[in-house]
């Protein structure tokens, strides 16, 4: 009897540790100079698309854009991508649907790079800011509601680092700056 109220005090900690349902307070902020930010729970089974469809409507998009999320560092280099659909030929490749919230971001203070709509390139910084066991029923859900979103995304400047011994006045094409093109 002793034995095996031992066994189920185990397995209730076990199951507790195991089975317990998280939700995820969520930071999102748009990489604009304006503070533009929302702050979302989620429930931690939901996957990505269902994470990219909940960052849209927070922010008025209707979610119809293509949109990848990228796996990040602390200090949010861009790592691999998580596209929203599964473009590999074979069907085996990584993708919103197939990737569970808990799976990519298990800690608090881990983090993703969110890029909503490749022809504007609204950039997104998410960053997990506290996982609970508090049980809800009204999830996804915006609970936080800073700034209003820009008309227009704002630009992005794509500069490449210099290669070592590089100098801006050393310019390989400058002899075709006296070349007509119209000639031909």
């Amino acid at each position: 009897m002793i034995k095996n109220v031992k066994i189920s005090i185990i397995y209730c900690i076990f199951a507790a540790q195991y089975f317990n349902d998280y939700m995820y307070k969520i930071r999102v902020i748009l990489d604009t100079k304006e503070d533009v930010i929302r702050t979302i729970l989620v429930d931690e089974h939901i996957n990505l698309e269902i994470l990219h469809n909940t960052i849209a409507t927070a922010f008025g998009f209707e979610g119809q854009e293509m949109a990848s999320f990228y796996k990040t560092d602390d200090e949010w280099n861009q790592g691999e991508e998580i596209p929203l659909f599964n473009m590999a030929e074979a069907g085996e490749a990584i993708s919103m649907q197939t990737c569970i919230l808990k799976d990519i971001l298990p800690l608090e203070n881990d983090k993703l790079i969110y890029v909503y709509d490749f022809l504007n390139m609204w950039t997104f910084y998410v960053d997990v800011v506290e996982i609970s066991s508090e049980k809800r029923d009204d999830l996804p859900q915006t609970i936080l509601t800073v700034g209003e979103i820009p008309e227009e995304a704002p630009e992005k400047e794509f500069v490449a680092d210099k290669l070592e011994g590089e100098d801006d006045d050393d310019d390989e094409f400058d002899i075709f700056d006296d070349f007509d093109f119209n000639e031909y």
